[in-house]
């Protein structure tokens, strides 16, 4: 089997067999930041279980499927690859190369942790199956001297009607003019108070625009009364805060078959 397809199987275990297989290698925060004042950052990984892993780490651009080889990257890991003790943790160092990155927004990379159990030794003739987990977070390389902060990136974001995949039903869309990259545990609506349709979470990047879909609803249905957006926004530590976007009436030129005619105003919660 080739590297390639190995991680794709390893990434397939890790998202499908969460309920049968956990990872016993534990990094302790679900992201990085690397302010580019610093001249390292360290990621920390713990072992959980009652035996000894081998772990590679490497950072990736985006492709989850890229092999470590052939990823070119402006991080230097150490160590690439150790061994983790049970019941132990360890620290992994990544440091920004210098490379030149866009100095006016964000630039998004992941971390991987790949553990590699022992080798089982069982009764001769009994067959044995053994897992390689990987978990995979986001590291942001954060330039210095970026307008505004990553705290509240969220105030600025435009919220408005879209429609939805093929035309059908309706959408969000909401369009990122800050430097940081925005990212959403659930985006939803709240109709006269009362919040409805939280789907799943997803990231809007710095001055991009990200489209959340609301199958349930059709478009010349759009709910009526008090409508808001509703969304849960994470902060660097991995929080999630409950925020929302007040949507600005319709102006009577518009229709209901335009929905681009609808823009919002930005309201954070008190």
């Amino acid at each position: 089997m080739s590297l390639r397809r190995f991680m794709a199987a390893c990434l397939f275990i890790a998202g499908c067999g969460a309920g049968v297989v956990q990872a016993s290698v534990v990094i302790g925060s679900t992201r990085v930041i690397y302010p580019a004042s610093e001249k390292e950052v360290t990621v920390s990984l713990a072992n959980r279980n009652t035996q000894p892993v081998l772990v590679q780490a490497w950072v990736d651009t985006g492709d989850a499927l890229a092999t470590p080889d052939t990823i070119k990257i402006p991080f230097i890991v150490h160590p690439p690859m150790f061994r983790m003790e049970p019941d132990r943790g360890h620290a992994v160092r990544l440091t920004y190369t210098g490379d030149p990155l866009p100095d006016n927004r964000e630039t998004m990379y992941w971390f991987n942790a790949l553990e590699v159990p022992p080798r089982q030794v069982g009764a001769a003739g009994t067959n044995h199956v053994q897992f390689a987990l990987r978990t995979r977070i986001k590291l942001i390389f954060r330039p210095s001297g970026l307008p505004g902060n990553a705290a509240e990136a969220f105030k600025q974001l435009g919220w408005k009607w879209t429609t939805g995949a093929g035309g059908k039903g309706v959408a969000l869309a909401v369009t990122n003019p800050s430097a940081y990259y925005v990212n959403f545990a659930d985006v939803g609506l709240k109709v006269d108070g009362v919040r409805k349709l939280v789907g799943n979470g997803g990231m809007v990047a710095p001055g991009g625009t990200t489209t959340f879909s609301l199958d349930p609803l059709k478009l010349a249905d759009r709910p009526s009364g008090d409508v808001k957006v509703s969304f849960d926004v994470i902060d660097d530590s991995g929080a999630s805060s409950e925020q929302e976007a007040a949507l600005v009436p319709r102006p009577a030129a518009c229709s209901v078959h335009q929905p681009d005619c609808l823009h919002s105003a930005q309201r954070s919660n008190p």
